[in-house]
């Protein structure tokens, strides 16, 4: 039995959810949303709670089950918090900055490289160093993040590129000695 599935997700004031068929559109103060759920899977309102059931006891429902649950509860905390990615950068002469919408990174390449994110994407720069990926959206503010960061992975000898804040980075010994 899915765990996850089983909790309710509770509705936040300024959050209105409307139930069509299969479709769930949640609109709130950061903007709208909407979500296909599985036919095997069913969503109800009960007093300022969503709670998801499944419609069959199969296999294929129980695999679902959890998943739905999650995809709108992202849809719920997207519209009334928001989501957010930070990355950060390791190396001399790596930097980052915002012109207009478009991030441009000099990564040690030849060229700047220029990235024009989604519309619904925001990004911003500290220190020229921090990324911030801001958005309602969790799938989309992972992949931008998930693109910026694959322009320059960080390597393994001196932990230099672009990663993850947080993200741990196992480093590897270089070369030994000569010997005598």
């Amino acid at each position: 039995m899915s765990r996850i599935g089983k909790k309710s997700i509770v509705i936040p004031p300024k959050v209105e959810v409307k139930l069509q068929d299969q479709k769930v559109s949640v609109k709130g103060p950061k903007g709208e949303l909407s979500q296909i759920i599985s036919p095997l899977i069913e969503v109800k309102i009960e007093d300022s709670l969503l709670v998801v059931q499944k419609k069959e006891d199969s296999r294929k429902a129980q695999e679902l089950f959890g998943l739905s649950r999650t995809l709108v509860n992202n849809l719920v905390t997207g519209v009334s918090e928001g989501f957010s990615r930070t990355l950060e950068i390791t190396g001399v002469g790596y930097r980052a900055q915002v012109e207009g919408k478009n991030l441009i990174l000099n990564m040690g390449y030849s060229h700047p490289i220029n990235i024009t994110p989604p519309a619904d994407i925001s990004i911003t720069v500290e220190k020229n160093t921090t990324v911030i990926i801001s958005g309602i959206n969790k799938e989309t503010v992972g992949q931008v993040a998930a693109n910026i960061r694959s322009v320059r992975p960080p390597e393994p000898y001196k932990g230099k590129g672009i990663k993850y804040s947080g993200e741990i980075i196992r480093r590897k010994v270089g070369k030994a000695g000569r010997g005598k």
